[in-house]
C-alpha cells in the first residue's frame, strides 16, 4: 500500500487579494522547479490541511494549495459575500497567473472534484491532467441524498436522528433551507449548534469504519462553522450551477487525462456520481476503492490517489 509522502512545510505562503473583499491563503510546497499541481479542497468551506500536501512527491511536484473564499486561513473568515462557483473558478485562474504557471495538474476531492471539473471545462488549456476523488456532481439529487432525508439518512439513521434533534422543531426542519436560515440568522448560539451538528453528521458518514481522529480534526468550532454554512449556502443555490452542468459539458475536457478514484461504499457522494462521469468521459480511468467510503485518508483510497499523482508525472 502506498503511504502519504513525509510531512513538509511550505517554502512560500501569502494572502492574495482577489477582489475588494476577499484575500486567499495560498501556499507552495515541494520543488519550485517541479511540475505544478493545484490541490482543490472540499466542502465547500473545508479549507486545506497539512495532510493535503502529502499526496504528491515533493521532489517532483511544485505543490500549490489554497483556502477558498471565507474558509481556512483566507480572509474575511466565514464570509459568504460574493462566494459562488464562478468566483472560485476565477480565483483559481488568478492564482495561476499570479504564480506565473502556464498550465498545471489539478487534484480535487468531493466538492474539490466539482470545482476542478467546472474549472477544467472553463479553462481546458490550463489543465494538464485531473486526479479526482469522491465525485460530487452538484445536482439537486446529490445534495438531497445527504441532507434532505435521502438514501444516506437511511443508512446512518441513528446519526441522522441526532442531527435532527438539534433543531428547535426537530424532524419538520429536515431541509437544507431550514438549516441555512438558522446558520445565517440572528441567533448565533443556535447557528453554531446547527453548524456543529451538520458537520458532525456529514463527517461521521465519510469513512467506512468509524474514525474518531478524523472526526475530531474536521469538526472543531471554526471548521464546522465554515464547512456547514458554506455547504448550505452553495446547496440552497444549486451549487451556482445550471441543470446538470458538469455532465452536459464533458465534451470540453475529453482530451484531458483523468483518473477518478471513488470509494465503493461512499455514502456522502454515492458511487453513481463517478460512474456517470466516467461514462461521459470514456477516456478517463475509473479506480474503485473497494474497502472505502468517502474520505481521502482511508488507506485504499490514499494508495490509489498517490498512484494517480505518480502516474500523472509521466504525461
Amino acid at each position: 500500500m502506498q503511504q502519504l509522502f513525509p510531512e513538509i512545510e511550505p517554502y512560500q505562503s501569502e494572502l492574495l487579494a482577489v477582489d475588494a473583499t476577499h484575500q486567499l491563503y495560498v501556499e507552495q510546497c515541494g520543488n519550485p522547479q517541479g511540475q505544478p499541481v493545484l490541490f482543490i479542497h472540499g466542502g465547500p468551506g473545508a479549507g486545506c490541511s497539512t495532510k493535503d500536501r502529502r499526496f504528491f512527491d515533493p521532489e517532483k511536484y511544485r505543490i500549490v494549495l489554497f483556502d477558498q473564499r471565507g474558509c481556512g486561513r483566507s480572509k474575511p473568515f466565514g464570509s459568504l459575500t460574493d462566494n459562488e462557483t464562478s468566483f472560485l473558478v476565477a480565483d483559481i485562474e488568478k492564482i495561476r497567473h499570479h504564480l506565473s504557471i502556464e498550465s498545471w495538474h489539478v487534484f480535487g476531492g468531493s466538492w474539490g472534484s466539482t470545482l476542478a471539473l467546472v474549472y477544467a471545462q472553463s479553462h481546458p488549456q490550463s489543465v494538464l491532467s485531473l486526479v479526482l476523488r469522491g465525485i460530487f456532481l452538484g445536482r439537486p439529487q446529490d445534495t438531497q441524498w445527504t441532507f434532505e432525508g435521502g438514501g444516506g439518512t437511511r443508512i446512518f439513521a441513528d446519526y441522522w436522528h441526532e442531527y435532527l434533534a438539534c433543531f428547535p422543531d426537530g424532524e419538520s426542519q429536515q431541509s437544507i433551507k431550514a438549516a441555512y436560515d438558522i446558520m445565517t440568522g440572528d441567533d448565533k448560539a443556535l447557528a453554531k449548534k446547527i453548524a456543529n451538528a451538520w458537520a458532525n453528521w456529514e463527517i461521521r458518514c465519510c469513512t467506512l469504519e468509524p474514525n474518531e481522529e478524523f472526526l475530531a480534526g474536521a469538526t472543531d468550532d471554526d471548521s464546522s462553522w465554515t464547512l456547514s454554512r458554506h455547504e448550505a449556502h452553495f446547496m440552497v443555490h444549486d451549487c451556482f450551477l445550471t441543470d446538470n452542468q458538469i455532465l452536459a459539458n464533458c465534451e470540453k475536457i475529453t482530451e484531458i487525462p483523468m483518473i477518478i478514484v471513488h470509494g465503493r461504499y461512499d455514502i456522502v457522494c454515492p458511487f453513481d456520481n463517478a460512474w456517470l462521469l466516467h461514462q461521459a468521459l470514456p477516456k478517463s480511468q475509473l479506480v474503485i476503492s473497494k474497502t472505502a467510503g468517502h474520505a481521502s485518508i482511508e488507506p485504499e483510497t490514499t494508495h490509489h490517489l498517490i498512484n494517480a499523482t505518480n502516474k500523472m508525472l509521466t504525461l
